[in-house]
């Protein structure tokens, strides 16, 4: 009987891994590539969303820290840490708890959703707020991992970009071909390099007629690669791409640039109107962050030529639960209580 066990066992042929490396796994990976009916009628194409957000932490970063945390303990390392503004901490814990290490999280204070901070606390991450921004909380890991023995397991570990490019293996895999466009959130750039590196390796290993068009897209409050300048102070409500200096800055530019592709701005008010419409159409429970891909593309398609048999995958990157507040607020509050009366109940649905 075929069971799925983790992205490293099932791509290990692409992986930099061997025999002696000792594979931390959640079963991460082999998530769905779900048709969007909704969507595909408004923008006259096909359009597929790739649901990360059901991976074990419920993000993306699962599939960078499967490799990231098997690397570290394959080199006898006892602790890792890293600078995040959720998911990757919630990733990190959890793989640093099955590979009984310790692991260490700086936060920027009050820029963390409670849903991502939750996960990495309940899993015995040691967290630590500092008073300042994602961009200062990495320059303070990297100088920490650089001078002690701890490993860095942020998105410049190279290993979580090699966990990170087999989604846009299974993707090819799912569609039978790469797609025609890929739509991305952009905030440390390090998923946008990750999918353009695996597109590349899989056309080269297998028989696929094409490379899609990358398509990122980043907060306008966050927008540091289409602004060309670093922002000292980002602000949006998708808290996950809150980011003003990327580190995978140079990489995403090459992935855009090679494949000939784009990058632009969405407003918040556009991130949550499209947040809400996957939620209320698709039946699609996002972070916000993860919205942007869908915003993105509706408010720009108009600009290209996108042809009927096109098919766009918009990457959702994590699942909503990470962000509750932002759920609550977004949508109408519940009424107050009433009497168990089957006439009440009745006027209130009616209503």
């Amino acid at each position: 009987m075929y069971q799925w066990k983790g992205l490293i066992q099932e791509f290990k042929e692409y992986l930099p891994v061997s025999n002696k490396t000792p594979i931390v796994t959640l079963n991460e990976g082999n998530t769905p590539l779900i048709y969007s009916n909704n969507l595909s009628s408004i923008v006259g194409a096909n359009i597929y969303l790739k649901y990360e957000g059901l991976n074990p932490t419920c993000s993306f970063k699962d599939r960078g820290m499967t490799l990231a945390i098997s690397k570290a303990i394959e080199n006898n390392s006892k602790a890792v840490i890293c600078a995040s503004t959720g998911n990757t901490s919630a990733s990190m814990a959890a793989y640093s708890a099955k590979a009984n290490i310790k692991s260490f999280l700086l936060v920027p204070d009050g820029y963390v959703a409670l849903g991502k901070l939750s996960q990495a606390i309940i899993h015995g991450s040691e967290v630590i707020k500092i008073k300042g921004n994602f961009d200062k909380a990495l320059e303070l890991v990297i100088e920490i991992s650089n001078k002690y023995p701890v490993t860095l397991v942020n998105s410049i570990n190279p290993y979580r970009i090699e966990g990170q490019k087999t989604s846009a293996f299974e993707i090819c895999i799912q569609l039978g071909d790469a797609p025609d466009i890929l739509s991305i959130p952009v905030g440390n750039a390090g998923n946008i390099t990750a999918y353009w590196k695996g597109f590349k390796e899989y056309k080269d290993k297998n028989n696929i007629d094409k490379l899609p068009k990358m398509f990122g897209f980043q907060a306008e409050g966050a927008a540091p690669i289409v602004k060309k300048q670093k922002i000292e102070n980002p602000q949006t409500i998708a808290t996950a791409i809150r980011i003003g200096n990327p580190a995978s800055w140079e990489y995403a530019n090459k992935a855009l640039e090679e494949s000939n592709g784009y990058i632009n701005i969405v407003s918040d008010k556009e991130i949550l109107e499209a947040y809400k419409f996957l939620a209320k159409n698709e039946g699609i429970f996002c972070e916000p962050a993860s919205a942007i891909s869908v915003a993105g593309i509706l408010k720009y398609y108009k600009n290209f030529d996108i042809k009927k048999d096109f098919n766009i995958v918009c990457v959702l990157t994590g699942h909503g639960l990470k962000d509750p507040d932002n759920a609550i607020s977004q949508s109408s509050q519940i009424k107050e209580a009433i009497e168990p009366n089957l006439d009440m109940i009745l006027e209130r649905i009616m209503s």
